[in-house]
């Protein structure tokens, strides 16, 4: 069983890196792409947007699916439909049917929730936070991949990379198909599936005021990270031309190749240390650490909220250092608030999932897909916000200020009940098996 249940894991994990080393291809490309085709700074931000487009609902809908139907069917369907698509945009020759198609090749993103349902239906309540984390650690690291060895080994020809990430999408479907067990037990896979197709269990979920704290706490940490992976490249283009100039990449792809290699610093920091996370979710449980006032100390899972909690006040704090070392025009000091916005991103992406299977056991993907999924919209607006204003470097502090504060206190006030969280929320919409 240990060795079975370490398949499924490897499984998830290779189908979620290249998942996500497609969902990221264009932005590792976006100083090409916006060459060839002459994109302004708001066009380079709706280009970074728009790979989140899919997300928020996809993520929903493929939670619901993997529940519903199994996560190596749902998986096999994302990987071939996204590499089908990713093989055509090699193709493509017109910016607007280029744009549309890798809208399409973003879908790779809802896979995400796929794999946690995965996970979560193989691995025990004491070693949940550190297999989540493997999983998405793991794959997470796809993007810092793309955005540092894309560059180096296709230069500006982004078309081949594309054609080639498509096909090996298309091997790693069906092995993902053929090899991939949706749940340890069979009656664990009915179970759930039978579950899934309660949609008032769903609603219940999806109103529960930890569910909807858990969502924006992913919005300010995983909404973040998939935002800087599209943005980070374009930014350290236009925010630090003058001083990547300074150090001798003056051409386009000298440049791409060097942003590439600045906006990579947060990717990989925010993907490795997510097994971290996790098991310092782990720990936290484990010596019962509850240092934050007001969130609650006497429940089951109560340390794992206090991990998030800490997570969340640091990444505030390192959003206010991206924007004071932009504004400084300070290059080094922008990649060391890099490294900590990292570091402090992966605390929150591995805090909160080291909770939802915990507080929604007979709906790990229902629940997953809406927290993973709505908190994608993050990913749609931040790089509007850090484009939309007259400094490129103050979206950061606006971002943080206007929107990450109020959602960390949501948080508090949601984890602050010594009873279930997850009986709170809005409206009292009970599930038929209850």
């Amino acid at each position: 069983m240990t060795t079975h249940k370490v398949e499924q894991l490897i499984i998830a994990t290779v189908g979620f890196f290249w998942c996500f080393l497609m969902w990221f291809s264009t932005a590792a490309f976006s100083p090409s792409i916006a060459d060839h085709y002459g994109l302004s700074i708001a066009a380079l931000g709706l280009l970074a947007s728009s790979a989140l487009w899919m997300a928020p609902i996809g993520r929903i809908i493929a939670g619901w699916a993997a529940d519903r139907f199994g996560a190596p069917r749902t998986f096999a369907v994302i990987l071939a439909v996204c590499g089908a698509v990713s093989i055509a945009s090699g193709f493509t020759t017109d910016y607007t049917e280029l744009f549309i198609e890798r809208v399409i090749v973003a879908i790779a993103g809802i896979s995400f929730v796929v794999g946690i349902q995965h996970v979560a239906q193989w691995f025990d309540a004491d070693e949940i936070g550190t297999a989540e984390g493997l999983y998405a650690g793991t794959g997470n690291v796809g993007a810092g991949v793309g955005a540092l060895l894309l560059p180096r080994i296709f230069g500006v020809d982004y078309q081949t990379a594309f054609i080639l990430l498509g096909v090996v999408a298309l091997g790693l479907a069906a092995w993902y198909l053929i090899r991939g067990e949706a749940a340890r037990d069979a009656a664990t896979s009915a179970g759930t599936a039978k579950e899934a197709g309660d949609w008032r269990g769903a609603v219940f979920v999806w109103s529960r005021y930890i569910a909807i704290a858990l969502m924006l706490a992913y919005a300010m940490s995983f909404g973040l990270e998939i935002a800087m992976n599209s943005w980070l490249p374009g930014y350290f283009d236009k925010g630090f031309h003058a001083q990547i100039a300074a150090l001798g990449f003056t051409s386009v792809a000298g440049v791409q190749v060097a942003a590439g290699t600045f906006a990579a610093v947060q990717s990989f920091m925010a993907s490795l240390f997510r097994p971290f996370s996790g098991f310092m979710s782990d720990t936290f449980q484990r010596k019962n650490w509850t240092p934050l006032p007001i969130v609650a100390k006497t429940l089951p899972y109560a340390p794992r909220l206090h991990w998030l909690g800490i997570a969340l006040i640091l990444i505030v704090v390192a959003m206010l250092a991206l924007t004071l070392a932009g504004l400084a025009g300070f290059l080094p000091g922008s990649i060391v608030a890099l490294v900590a916005l990292g570091l402090f991103i992966s605390f929150g992406t591995g805090g909160t999932f080291a909770l939802v299977p915990l507080l929604f056991p007979e709906r790990p993907g229902v629940a997953a897909g809406f927290i993973g999924g709505v908190s994608c919209a993050g990913g749609i607006v931040y790089p509007l916000i850090f484009s939309g204003g007259a400094n490129i470097h103050m979206g950061y502090a606006y971002t943080a200020i206007f929107l990450f504060i109020p959602f960390v206190l949501f948080f508090f006030w949601a984890a602050r009940y010594e009873r279930s969280p997850a009986e709170h929320g809005i409206g009292e919409f009970k599930p038929v098996s209850e």
